[in-house]
């Protein structure tokens, strides 16, 4: 495997594939080093630029030039609520903006290419750290002035980490259609720029029938998704699909249920392929930890153990090291991809280094005889009902797992749980079920039937937003 410093792609074979679009442009690593380099000679160094993302060449140009000039992009949704972008813009006055042409915004026009626009705005840059690399939005709030602070170091580590755990190698042609101004759908840009792979760019979803004869026509090498991704694919009867050349399918952003983890690890391993499960944050950069293919049938509901250069423990509510198997615990992570902490007033870019590497990831886990560690549920996600402590990630779960064809979320307060679901006929059923495995009385359950579970763009499930339509 040849890898180096993702973002230094003039170091690849310059007649090698970098990226293809879906209906676009063919790059070559030679062509899109031209490109970045065009656009990096106009960006000053530590100069904050909001990168309005989606899955093109040339907004992968801008955020490549902007890590390359030593600029500081805040990677954005190209599609984000103009109400929500003016806010941010408010907030944050960014010196430059690297948008899309069907986006608008006020200043002097510095470069025109490929359909977006460099636009300086008269803004000065606040002062930042200067190992200050990457701010990426808190997990959905596109909206939020919480923002991730992310090192050089930080983003490299990750980096190199991942390319080993997955073994990535030049032959890669992985599908990028997860947004890129989420930290799963970045890092597999990142993992596979580093290694001279081919990106196959698209802003298509399973759903559309064009990402599919993409995937064929490419010959997709890779597959990545976030749980509700899972969920799609097994209702397009994915795995009665003929795909000879993908050969790796990995899952990330949120916990798999141990039904389709079973499921995905049982295709994979009679069809000679690799499923990996895996779990991160946007404070550790990406991936923290993963299972290993090979002990993955064995393991369903676990996440396995720490990336490589990493290290997980658990600490009780005391703040001590829990070293006792199954029992449970907060979640630690330790490692060079940890954060240096949050940003949420322009001050704060200036900032160093506020976790020293150690991540309080606030899941409560477990790890087994074998090392192998298991998410039972959030810190937070905890409901007393009746005096009895109540996990809801482990109650959702439960119910995902039972019934596996349900989209289904769970929420309340205490001495009251709601469990949203998007399917009338199997209302009671879920209830009884409910207040059978928890040992709570129907008093304290209320079933509610909604159109939809509302998700971010990275699938995970907006749970104010459930609250606040229940009013």
């Amino acid at each position: 495997m040849s890898e180096g410093t993702f973002w230094r792609i003039d170091q690849q074979p310059a007649n090698s594939i970098a990226l293809i679009e879906d209906g676009g442009v063919t790059l070559t690593y030679g062509e899109l080093a031209a490109r970045v380099a065009m656009l990096r000679d106009l960006l000053p160094a530590r100069a904050l630029m909001f990168c309005y993302c989606e899955n093109s060449a040339a907004s992968l140009s801008g955020y490549l030039a902007a890590l390359n000039a030593g600029a500081v992009p805040l990677m954005l949704d190209g599609a984000l609520d103009p109400e929500l972008s003016q806010q941010l813009l408010h907030k944050w006055q960014p010196a430059l903006i690297w948008h899309p042409d069907t986006r608008q915004a006020e200043g002097e026009v510095l470069l025109h290419q490929d359909g977006y626009k460099l636009v300086a705005t008269g803004y000065a840059s606040p002062k930042m750290d200067p190992t200050l690399a990457l701010l990426i939005t808190t997990s959905g709030s596109t909206g939020s002035p919480k923002l991730v602070r992310q090192t050089y170091r930080n983003l490299q580590s990750n980096c190199t980490s991942i390319c080993d755990y997955l073994e990535i190698s030049a032959s890669e042609r992985p599908l990028v259609y997860l947004p890129m101004n989420y930290v799963f759908g970045l890092s597999i840009i990142h993992s596979h720029l580093a290694c001279g792979a081919t990106l196959l760019m698209t802003q298509n979803s399973p759903l559309q029938g064009g990402f599919w004869a993409f995937v064929k026509a490419q010959q997709a090498t890779s597959l990545s998704g976030v749980p509700y991704t899972f969920e799609m694919l097994t209702k397009l009867r994915f795995m009665r699909m003929n795909l000879p050349s993908l050969r790796t399918l990995t899952q990330a952003g949120g916990k798999l249920s141990v039904t389709l983890q079973e499921a995905y690890g049982q295709w994979a391993q009679e069809q000679g392929k690799r499923f990996f499960v895996m779990y991160g944050a946007s404070e550790a950069t990406s991936r923290m930890g993963y299972l290993p293919p090979a002990i993955a049938l064995d393991n369903p509901g676990t996440i396995g153990i720490a990336i490589p250069g990493g290290a997980f423990a658990l600490e009780d509510a005391a703040g001590d090291v829990i070293d006792e198997p199954n029992v449970v615990g907060e979640l630690i992570y330790y490692g060079e991809n940890v954060s240096p902490g949050y940003a949420g007033e322009p001050q704060d870019l200036a900032s160093g280094d506020q976790n020293g590497g150690r991540l309080a990831t606030g899941d409560m886990a477990k790890r087994d005889a074998q090392g192998l560690y298991t998410i039972v549920g959030r810190k937070k996600r905890f409901l007393k009902v009746f005096g009895n402590r109540v996990g809801l990630d482990e109650l959702e779960q439960l119910v995902k797992n039972h019934f596996p064809q349900l989209e289904c979320a769970a929420g309340g307060e205490d001495d009251h749980i709601r469990i949203w679901l998007t399917e009338s006929a199997s209302a009671d059923a879920v209830k009884e079920y409910v207040a059978t495995v928890a040992k709570l009385h129907h008093s304290a359950l209320t079933v509610i039937v909604t159109p939809e579970i509302p998700k971010n763009p990275a699938g995970k499930t907006l749970y104010a937003q459930l609250d606040s339509l229940h009013g």
